[in-house]
């Protein structure tokens, strides 16, 4: 398949990624040690986490498609995405201090406060990663730029991840000499002024250079309508939502494995960074990948390797750590290609929807990302606190063999199982890179018309 020139640098490239650094240095840290700070640290209960993920998460999914419609309609002189990641960058730092600061409040305050700041925080991450995710689609119109665009996104993103996970465990002692509040707090004050350095590196290094014809002016409605009938976004939502609940499954369930099942929660950090490593390979290698498989092709075998490696890991015995380490190395490489290709995939649907419709609404298209990092999440959530509550987990104890079980099935089978729901998923996409060949060309001619 052939298209136009590349025409971004790397540095643009690299500038846009580190905007992904700084979400990730805050998001890779929730996903992964907010459920065991909320249940063993701030003192709330495994069930009480649960229902909170699930309810902030599903509430502020909606709040996507509302930032979707108001990012398509900034106007400035920076463009249409770009002027919220500088807006948002401050309140987002300042969200993730709160998050983690825990004050002295009785059982009733402590969830109010839990709320409060939980809530906020993802409000203003939905206001900064909505539009820079929808950014990608409009800083070239080549479908290949946006792949390799993509790669460098996700690279950058797991470096973030790499970040947390190999210091945080450390940080958290370092700065708290034994006092876990003392230590998470200042953790994320540091995570938290880093993230707004990065932010600003990404707003002043980018620029949008795709822009839609403005032929007439369309209702939310309309919007809404367009994008419900646009059956590649549809079906990307839905990969969106399993693969992202995969991912929460067992990031979120990592410290509980270690610190109770395999009973070597320092080996916690060398398992994450191994992981996160090996996604940032996958991510990397993932435009070499899809020269032989295709992008459809590459996301498949991903998405198969994440199925065995997952239900493998559930046969492990305490004792059999390299095979674990093998079998979550190889079920985080996996998630490289997966999170690349959907974002690249989305900018895709973006294209397929102007072409269907007449009209581009790249923020709505993009807002698929993030609702369904925000619907799989908090699913996810829900399930990792109702699971350890049924199964009867107790913070700060030796578990019970039930317990242990639970802990087992959040790592290994469930993960897997939302690997096999976003493979089905994924079974029904369609659009191929002869399809996106002629809808690139069909839009440059319907331009050059309109124009000329």
């Amino acid at each position: 398949m052939e298209h136009s020139q590349q025409t971004l640098s790397v540095v643009e490239k690299a500038g846009y990624g580190l905007g992904d650094t700084a979400t990730n240095l805050v998001w890779r840290t929730l996903m992964v040690f907010l459920p065991i700070f909320y249940t063993d640290v701030f003192g709330i209960t495994a069930a009480a986490v649960g229902t909170l993920l699930l309810t902030c998460r599903f509430l502020d999914g909606i709040t996507d498609f509302i930032m979707g419609i108001i990012a398509d309609r900034t106007e400035t002189r920076w463009g249409k995405f770009r002027p919220w990641i500088l807006w948002m960058a401050l309140p987002f730092g300042i969200f993730t201090i709160l998050t983690f600061t825990t004050p002295n409040l009785g059982p009733a305050g402590k969830l109010i406060y839990a709320y409060g700041t939980y809530i906020g925080l993802i409000l203003v991450f939905t206001a900064s990663n909505v539009p820079y995710s929808a950014l990608m689609g409009v800083m070239s119109p080549n479908p290949d730029d946006r792949t390799s665009l993509s790669s460098y996104r996700f690279f950058f993103a797991f470096l973030g991840a790499l970040i947390v996970q190999a210091f945080s465990i450390y940080l958290v002692e370092f700065f708290g000499h034994g006092d876990k509040v003392k230590g998470y707090k200042y953790t994320m004050i540091l995570f938290a002024i880093m993230s707004v350095i990065f932010f600003l590196i990404t707003f002043f290094t980018t620029k949008e250079r795709v822009t839609p014809l403005k032929n007439k002016q369309f209702t939310i409605k309309d919007d809404l309508k367009d994008l419900l009938h646009n059956l590649p976004w549809v079906i990307l939502f839905f990969l969106g939502v399993f693969f992202i609940a995969m991912t929460t499954l067992k990031q979120g369930s990592i410290m509980f494995y270690f610190k109770y099942y395999l009973g070597e929660v320092n080996l916690a950090t060398a398992f994450m960074v191994i992981n996160v490593i090996a996604a940032m390979l996958g991510a990397a290698l993932t435009e070499r990948f899809t020269h032989f498989l295709g992008k459809r092709g590459t996301l498949k075998a991903s998405l198969l390797l994440a199925i065995v490696s997952s239900a493998l890991l559930f046969f492990a015995s305490p004792s059999n750590i390299v095979t674990i380490f093998v079998l979550g190395t190889l079920m985080e490489f996996s998630t490289g290609p997966v999170i690349t290709l959907f974002f690249a995939m989305l900018a895709d649907a973006a294209d397929y929807s102007e072409w269907k419709n007449n009209r581009r609404a790249t923020g709505l298209v993009f807002s698929a990302g993030t609702l369904s990092i925000k619907f799989g999440s908090g699913v996810a959530g829900a399930l990792i606190g109702g699971i350890l509550a049924l199964f009867g987990y107790v913070a700060n104890v030796t578990q019970s063999a039930h317990a242990l079980l639970g802990i087992r099935l959040l790592m290994s089978m469930l993960p897997a199982a939302a690997a096999l729901l976003a493979l089905i998923a994924f079974s029904f996409y369609k659009i191929d890179d002869n399809l996106l060949l002629k809808i690139q060309k069909d839009l440059a001619v319907r331009k050059e018309k309109i124009l000329g």
